[in-house]
């Protein structure tokens, strides 16, 4: 019986929750043929000795999201509207980009929300991340500004009111700010706006609750973390591996 090779790239891969939930995932369901591995690589570059090896498929995270794309033989469309892939099949030598980080996202939000409305929403960041919740919002029909450190045509940080947070009854983290085992930080926002009937939306999974997600306890708010996100994009990446 040949073995399928699966692994996750990225940079910095010591608490990656991806590894652990496969090879359970492989164990619990008796899925003898598969194998999953970390892969740190330093540059994007080093992407083409992983494609040019025998890998079924891998995925992607930080911050390689977006940089792989011009390595891929193509993209998915949602991958290619999103501009971020956090997926890769291989299939005779063919490198194919997906995202599952949007149908992950997609799902979580809407159980999150439940039948409340949400008008108007601020998404923290703009990498990969963020194209998967802008796409999200966009199918959703939620308006939404993009918050940033620097980039053009974004809110900045240093320029978000009270009253755009107050307004803003969705607040996204797309951002790593505040993941383990940088603990003690937080995305600049002002917290004193959030009420009761905000919802937070962290992407983070790792720790569980983000000086973010606690700041939103706070005020009462409504809050979710990155882990059912991470289940269904993972059992998404599976069921394109095996198509």
């Amino acid at each position: 019986m040949k073995t399928r090779k699966f692994a996750l790239i990225g940079k910095k891969l010591s608490h990656s929750f991806s590894s652990e939930y496969f090879k359970n995932k492989f164990l619990n369901e008796h899925i003898p043929d598969a194998k999953y591995d970390t892969i740190e690589i330093q540059d994007i570059d080093e992407i083409n000795e992983i494609l040019a090896s025998d890998f079924t498929g891998f995925n992607v995270t930080i911050p390689y999201k977006t940089a792989i794309i011009p390595y891929l033989d193509g993209l998915d469309d949602v991958a290619l509207y999103a501009n971020a892939v956090n997926v890769v099949k291989i299939v005779n030598g063919i490198a194919i980009g997906y995202n599952t980080d949007v149908y992950g996202f997609h799902r979580s939000l809407i159980e999150f929300l439940g039948n409340i409305s949400i008008n108007q929403a601020l998404i923290l960041g703009t990498g990969g991340a963020s194209n998967a919740a802008q796409y999200v919002l966009n199918s959703m029909n939620i308006d939404f500004q993009l918050v940033s450190r620097n980039k053009p045509d974004c809110v900045l940080y240093s320029e978000l009111t009270e009253k755009i947070v107050r307004n803003s009854k969705l607040i996204i983290n797309t951002t790593p700010v505040g993941t383990f085992p940088d603990i003690d930080v937080r995305p600049e926002i002002p917290y004193k706006a959030l009420t009761k009937e905000h919802f937070l939306f962290d992407m983070i999974y790792n720790p569980k609750i983000t000086l973010f997600l606690k700041s939103g306890m706070i005020a009462n708010c409504n809050i979710k973390n990155g882990y059912d996100m991470l289940i269904y994009q993972a059992e998404k990446s599976w069921e394109i591996w095996n198509q």
